[in-house]
């Protein structure tokens, strides 16, 4: 570990390092103005995740956008599955009182090819391909003060070399997007901000019928019902969820063959790295109680399957499969989501969030658009 210059001693003892002893309940408020915050380093050779366990998920919690992908349960997997190059992580913590209130998680890569072939790349631990939101974790109201230092490490000598800083995935509701680049020299950085993907998602009300009634074009509203009525009229139909009592890499290797027979790019999609990241990613969301993994069988044959998560008051469809060969008439994939938009109502959640990916059928459920960000940042040569 290595300590930042900004607002602490340059000589600083480890001892300064330690975690707040601010009770986890006690609000911390946000400051009616800039504050300048300690900057605390984890380079490649420290234990950044280590060190900031156990105030990671308290600090996503007080965060803007509180988000599965950010958790410490997802960004540990996900680096250690997926993860390349040197990792970095940057805290903030309040001069005063050590209080943790931002963390910038980061690893360095140089491309071999590509648009950013040959530079040294910042990007958010988790970007691209399979963490629909990141963005940097900071206490609601701080964003001022984390921006203004992280910015201020990215230009000091704590901070490893880097030509392009990748802040991608960012959600509608972060802040990053919008205000970050207003701190940035534009005589040392160029910024590009664009929309980079959507995520259709919809409210979701207090019954499965005022959904349907009020959330869903006449026409499809007819056709979810007809589905779902056909298929429990002619067949023997089941729906469930994997729970601690199945057996979760079995499932998974139904889950994975359903996912690859669907289409030809979920095939591609799953290769022997990322088979092992959804195995391994499955198990710690199962422990964390944030897995919903939910099959349908038609005559005890599965035919569909939905790999989802619900997290704060979310539930999130993250990936699915079916068989096309199986039953293509009673529209099984269909008839699973219809299900898991009854189950995400019946226990509580306040949104169904089909994540990244415009595909068609997403909208006849009555998703709207939600952007997702992503910003550049590259140093002027």
């Amino acid at each position: 570990m290595t300590q930042g210059c900004l607002c602490a001693e340059p000589d600083a003892k480890e001892a300064d390092c330690l975690p707040s002893t601010r009770h986890a309940d006690q609000p911390l408020e946000a400051p009616a103005q800039q504050l300048p915050l300690r900057t605390v380093v984890y380079d490649p050779q420290s234990q950044g995740f280590a060190a900031l366990q156990a105030e990671w998920n308290q600090l996503l919690q007080r965060s803007r956008y509180n988000t599965i992908f950010l958790t410490y349960e997802w960004q540990t997997t996900w680096w250690e599955c997926l993860g390349e190059g040197d990792l970095w992580i940057v805290a903030f913590r309040c001069a005063d009182n050590d209080a943790l209130v931002g963390i910038a998680p980061l690893y360095l890569v140089t491309p071999e090819r590509g648009r950013w072939a040959g530079k040294r790349k910042l990007n958010l631990v988790g970007c691209i391909e399979v963490s629909d939101y990141l963005d940097l974790i900071i206490a609601k109201g701080w964003e001022p003060s984390v921006y203004a230092a992280f910015n201020n490490w990215l230009c000091s000598p704590s901070a490893p070399k880097w030509d392009v800083l990748d802040l991608c995935n960012l959600p509608q509701d972060s802040l990053t997007y919008q205000n970050f680049h207003t701190i940035l020299d534009p005589a040392m950085y160029q910024v590009e901000i664009k929309q980079e993907d959507v995520a259709p998602q919809f409210p979701l009300p207090l019954r499965y019928e005022h959904y349907l009634q009020d959330q869903v074009e006449k026409k499809q509203r007819h056709e979810i019902r007809r589905k779902q009525r056909r298929i429990e009229r002619e067949t023997e139909v089941n729906f469930y969820y994997v729970g601690p009592q199945d057996n979760l890499v079995a499932e998974i290797d139904d889950f994975v063959a359903l996912q690859q027979a669907s289409r030809e790019d979920k095939a591609q999609f799953m290769t022997p790295q990322m088979r092992f990241f959804f195995g391994q990613m499955a198990e710690v969301m199962q422990k964390a109680g944030w897995l919903r993994l939910c099959f349908l069988t038609i005559n005890g044959e599965k035919a569909a399957a939905l790999l989802g998560f619900e997290y704060n008051r979310r539930y999130l469809l993250y990936n699915s499969g079916y068989d096309p060969e199986a039953y293509p008439h009673l529209s099984p994939g269909w008839v699973l989501v219809a299900y898991a938009i009854q189950y995400a109502i019946a226990v509580g959640n306040q949104v169904f969030d089909f994540m990244q990916g415009d595909e068609e059928y997403k909208y006849r459920f009555g998703s709207q658009d939600y952007a997702v960000m992503r910003v550049l940042v590259s140093r002027n040569s």
